[in-house]
């Protein structure tokens, strides 16, 4: 039987189409869509069990996977199959998860799976913009309770102009690249990177990516209609005693009040709640908290959340007592570690980041693999977050994905301000070593100080910092750099990164509904203010680059050559290039230039003279002698006939030096003009075109002797034993009409 398809299009408003179809595939799981843009096609599928988990958190899943087959193309490896997920595919996973966890209701805690796949890949779609539209839109076609539909676009400014879901050539020449996620009423999402916008353009990007967004969830509901809405499961909430709840708030909110306003340190404060919680606890018999002794719990934090926004609200007074402006101490170092080719330490508050900076080769490039992106990055960084950091001990099982996450975020804060002409690969390296509020912003600072302190010639320095929002609905606050409790209880996580002239990245979770975007822009504002504080904390301790590399750290030299002397220079099976990294000690890398088809030949090393030395023998297979030009010659070789003499500016490059250029006087032995090791100049003539070889003469820059006579040449090879007047070596001559006719013969 052939199912019913139903299907909704999208317009996208300049000839290009998103279809979302379902009725056709994966019928099972209890929400299924295949969303396709050009050729691009992705199937999301959503299960979520009817038996609610004993966790008191939803446990989603969101799993997004780029199949090779899809482009093409065969998995890389031994196994020829699809592993683990590369960054990419977390990030992706990331970004729908953000926007898709909060609608889901608070007491719902099913196990719950969105998984997308990209099934055919188009070149010019970007599937990851596609993802969370399939998440919500498999959603609506299920019954699993969720608040609205949302989507997710990625809007560039190409040209002063806004695209949304642009392909990625578009995106190179992009000012602005950005992914929003949002709803029809409010913007939940926000994460991208830019070239030093304002505040107001960020806040139009955001605005015009909405307008589609808008667009495409009504799409959704469409499409749920037309399919025949679900009604909405019924599931087993959470226990609620609303009596119980005023009676802790009435109990805890007082003595919390009190403590968040006395501004202690976190392990004080920590300390503290937690005893606060303990005597309420201790009011309860052991039955009543064997009954509900989790609702006692979950209330007291209700209750603790509430009196911390208040004393912010009402006195503008924070949890460390700060204000809600106010940045937290701040002290710097670089150049820590002896051994790195660039180090720095940022501390502000309690939190802490210590990085560090690798300069290499291309070699050294990271390599991405997709289906829907093969390339490298010259410039990456990583983020560790290790438990010690947060003072916990906790299994260690691998990256994770918020590492992932904020090492990306950190990544295009920074690279932006790597020089187009940095010749090395670098690679910067993160380790959290307190955390306490936004490590990720502390790695952006320190990765900055590192990479000037590596000698890295940043276009400019780029600070971040962590923003809160608190807000009841007629009275908000704008917490600047904001602590790890106030990032929990706080309505708005936004991180934005910037030089003194603009933002280079933000991430925002917005967790409100309806946020103005005169608030947001505020918000933008007061971030500005506190990272140009921070810039200006970072430029104290290390105002420019420095000028060049450490001592022990390579240095790197880039020469290019024609294509067709590449394979000279590297000799056969490698012979050449593998001995001249032996005889100078340094790493020499060979690429070719996609474009103009030349050898791009990276020299690095440690030892100026190693470096030196194969500049010279580059410059040596360059060089290319000029006629009519006097060259500085060296005697490598005697010969019957003449010296082979070396270019002393091209060691390597070798000519012959006729004896019948070595002087104006007749010369019967070469070793009567010249001696091995001689330098002399002499001038070039270019190819001869008797001998078709090169031609030199030393004879041409001495003075002709008075009377001379041009003598005969020697008798030698090169004249094939006969001299100017036709003679034979035993003076016979053979000039065929100085002969007498011969006598005809009978014949004749």
């Amino acid at each position: 039987m052939i199912p019913k398809v139903f299907r909704e299009v999208i317009d996208l408003g300049d000839g290009r189409t998103i279809s979302l179809e379902t009725g056709k595939l994966a019928k099972q799981a209890h929400g299924s869509v295949v969303v396709q843009m050009g050729k691009a096609m992705l199937l999301c599928t959503v299960v979520s069990n009817y038996k609610q988990s004993d966790v008191d958190f939803l446990p989603l899943t969101v799993d997004y996977r780029e199949k090779f087959a899809a482009a093409g193309r065969y998995p890389g490896g031994f196994f020829k199959r699809e592993a683990r997920p590369s960054d990419g595919e977390v990030l992706t996973m990331r970004l729908v998860d953000r926007v898709l966890r909060p609608l889901f209701p608070k007491d719902y805690h099913a196990e719950t799976q969105v998984m997308i796949q990209l099934m055919s890949h188009d070149d010019d779609v970007m599937p990851d913009a596609l993802a969370g539209l399939a998440a919500s839109a498999a959603i609506q076609l299920s019954d699993i309770p969720f608040e609205t539909p949302i989507s997710e676009v990625r809007v560039a400014r190409v040209d002063g102009e806004f695209i949304i879901n642009p392909n990625r050539s578009q995106l190179a020449n992009a000012d602005i690249d950005m992914m929003i996620g949002a709803s029809a009423d409010s913007v939940m999402m926000v994460e991208g990177e830019m070239d030093e916008c304002s505040e107001e353009e960020m806040a139009d990007a955001i605005k015009f990516a909405h307008e589609a967004i808008k667009v495409q969830c009504a799409a959704q509901v469409a499409l749920a209609e037309a399919f025949g809405k679900k009604e909405t499961r019924e599931y087993e909430g959470e226990r609620t005693d609303d009596e119980l709840a005023q009676k802790i708030h009435d109990m805890a909110y007082d003595k919390v009040y009190a403590i968040a306003k006395a501004g202690s340190s976190k392990h004080e404060r920590s300390a503290a709640f937690a005893e606060i919680k303990e005597e309420i606890k201790a009011t309860f018999s052991e039955e009543e908290l064997e009954d509900y002794g989790g609702l006692v719990s979950k209330y007291y934090a209700k209750a603790e959340k509430a009196a911390i926004r208040d004393l912010t609200l009402n006195e503008g007074l924070r949890l460390d007592g700060r204000k809600t402006d106010e940045i937290r101490p701040i002290w710097c170092e670089v150049d820590y570690l002896p051994s790195t080719h660039g180090s720095s330490i940022f501390t502000r508050g309690e939190t802490q980041a210590l990085a560090t900076v690798t300069l290499g080769t291309s070699r050294e490039a990271n390599q991405i693999d997709m289906p829907s992106y093969e390339g490298e990055e010259t410039f990456y960084l990583h983020y560790n977050f290790p438990p010690f950091s947060t003072g916990e001990a906790r299994p260690i099982r691998g990256t994770s994905r918020r590492e992932v996450g904020h090492g990306n975020l950190a990544q295009r804060a920074l690279k932006g301000m790597i020089p187009a002409d940095c010749p090395y690969t670098v690679r910067v390296v993160s380790e959290v070593l307190e955390s306490n509020g936004s490590s990720s912003m502390a790695t952006v600072c320190s990765g900055t100080m590192a990479l000037m302190d590596a000698g890295v010639q940043l276009k400019k320095p780029v600070s971040g910092i962590a923003m809160g929002l608190i807000s009841n609905g007629e009275n908000y606050a704008v917490l600047s750099d904001i602590l790890g409790d106030e990032d929990h209880l706080g309505d708005m996580d936004f991180k934005v990164t910037g030089t003194a002239d603009g933002i280079t990245a933000c991430q925002m979770d917005i967790k409100i509904k309806g946020l103005s975007y005169e608030i947001l822009v505020n918000a933008l504002k007061q971030a500005r203010e506190g990272r140009l504080h921070i810039l200006g904390k970072l430029t104290d301790t290390i105002a420019a680059p420095n000028d060049d590399v450490k001592a022990h750290a390579p240095k790197m030299i880039n020469r290019r050559i024609p294509n067709d002397l590449i394979g000279a220079f590297i000799g056969p099976g490698g012979k050449h290039i593998q001995e001249l990294q032996k005889e100078t000690g340094t790493t020499i890398v060979i690429t070719e230039d996609a474009v103009t088809e030349e050898g791009i030949i990276e020299i690095l090393g440690t030892d100026p003279k190693g470096i030196e030395t194969v500049i010279s023998r580059i410059e040596s297979m360059l060089f290319k002698p000029e006629v009519g030009s006097v060259y500085e010659v060296k005697v490598i070789k005697m010969l019957d006939f003449g010296a082979v003499v070396e270019y002393v500016e091209a060691p390597g490059n070798e000519v012959l030096l006729h004896v019948s250029e070595l002087a104006w006087e007749r010369t019967d032995n070469v070793s009567d003009v010249v001696k091995m090791g001689d330098v002399l100049d002499v001038k070039y003539f270019g190819i001869d075109p008797r001998t078709r070889k090169e031609k030199v003469s030393r004879k041409a820059l001495l003075p002709k002797p008075e009377g001379y006579v041009a003598r005969p040449p020697r008798d030698d090879k090169r004249s094939g034993g006969r001299d100017n007047r036709g003679r034979d070596n035993r003076g016979r001559d053979n000039r065929r009409d100085d002969r007498k006719p011969r006598e005809p013969r009978k014949e004749d």
